[in-house]
């Protein structure tokens, strides 16, 4: 076992268990304002407000992609920190393609991430990199040759 191979399966042990820490059950509360503005909140008490002319709000759809680039991000640098990376920058550009009609579903999503520090190789962003078929948050990506994979 090289030193590389050392440091991941030490990373790994460090990780067990943070699954079964994680909360099963996620609830949250979504009230109408006025108009078409809802307040959502966490179960922690966070507020997002949500507005379809975008006046005093994001749109939902908005707040989902943030949703999914701020798990990506959370996930990259905390693995990234642990594989004794420094980061000294981090950004995720994410846009999003939707169906111009009804259902409006995202037909794509294109993710840039950036970053800059020391201490990183191929390898070690490669592993936190989501992959063609995995589940990533929740959401199943789609699988290499499939519409939608590029």
């Amino acid at each position: 076992m090289n030193e590389h191979d050392d440091v991941v399966a030490k990373l790994e042990d460090s990780l067990k268990g943070y699954k079964e820490k994680v909360m099963t059950t996620t609830k949250g509360w979504l009230e109408w304002d006025k108009d078409l503005i809802f307040v959502g909140r966490t179960q922690r008490g966070y507020e997002i407000d949500f507005d379809a002319r975008v006046e005093w709000g994001c749109m939902p759809t908005e707040g989902l992609l943030l949703s999914f680039a701020g798990c990506m991000g959370i996930d990259m640098v905390s693995f990234l920190t642990k594989m004794r990376c420094k980061l000294t920058k981090f950004k995720i550009d994410i846009e999003g393609e939707r169906n111009p009609t009804p259902p409006q579903y995202y037909k794509e999503i294109r993710i840039t991430v950036r970053m800059s520090g020391e201490g990183f190789t191929e390898k070690k962003i490669a592993r936190r990199v989501p992959v063609s078929g995995e589940v990533l948050f929740g959401i199943q990506l789609p699988q290499e040759g499939s519409e939608g994979y590029r």
